[in-house]
């Protein structure tokens, strides 16, 4: 079966994205630890079984820089769940049988758990999702159809993943879930002890992290 590894990626731009790291980030902090987030992560999955996709969001310039050969595809117009949807409809188009999207705000994703999801789907599961620690979800893939999964989601909240099997659900659709892992949304995020790990596969991410001033990301009385 074809596999396509798709990541969804904006033109990290200040103020465009990870804004709700700012502060303790500047804008241009925020959009820079974005940028080495989806360097990271574009690097990472070349190990992968599975041809990359990207699906952009802004102007193609910078991505055609970063991630040259790499096919773009932009992004279809409309919330989340409709882009989701029309990303793997098109992937569905070109040939593609298992299907993984995923974002650049999991960099140091182990890639056992993105060999993990192309398995699950070519041992029957018709959706495979990441539980993410928010209650959303770092990954999600599809074999055949998605039904209505990405349809009335109220997504950017706690409830994301519940819903969405809810919809598998009530399409027909065989779900499993893989491991739980996190996104990097919050300051709270940015301590995380994995995202300074030598071994994590995010050198950028990491150079990043430990050049920022120390009291920017010492722990506060709100982040404890």
């Amino acid at each position: 079966m074809k596999r396509a590894l798709a990541i969804f990626a904006k033109t990290p731009l200040p103020g465009l994205v990870k804004t709700r790291l700012s502060p303790p980030l500047s804008l241009r902090q925020g959009a820079e630890l974005y940028r080495c987030m989806l360097l990271d992560t574009i690097a990472r999955v070349q190990a992968l079984n599975a041809e990359t996709v990207l699906f952009y969001d802004g102007k193609p310039d910078f991505f055609l820089e970063a991630a040259p050969g790499v096919p773009l595809i932009r992004q279809h117009e409309g919330g989340l769940g409709t882009r989701l949807e029309r990303a793997f409809d098109h992937l569905a188009e070109l040939g593609y049988g298992s299907r993984v999207v995923i974002g650049s705000d999991a960099p140091d994703l182990p890639l056992a758990y993105l060999e993990e999801a192309f398995a699950r789907l070519e041992e029957g599961s018709d959706i495979v999702f990441g539980p993410a620690s928010d209650g959303g979800y770092y990954l999600v893939a599809v074999r055949g159809g998605q039904g209505r999964i990405f349809e009335e989601i109220p997504w950017s909240s706690e409830r994301v993943l519940e819903a969405s099997l809810k919809q598998a659900q009530a399409s027909g659709l065989s779900c499993a879930l893989l491991s739980s892992w996190y996104d990097v949304d919050s300051y709270e995020d940015l301590l995380r002890p994995g995202l300074s790990d030598p071994l994590n596969g995010a050198p950028l991410t990491r150079s990043f992290l430990a050049h920022l001033r120390p009291e920017t990301l010492a722990p506060t009385a709100d982040a404890v």
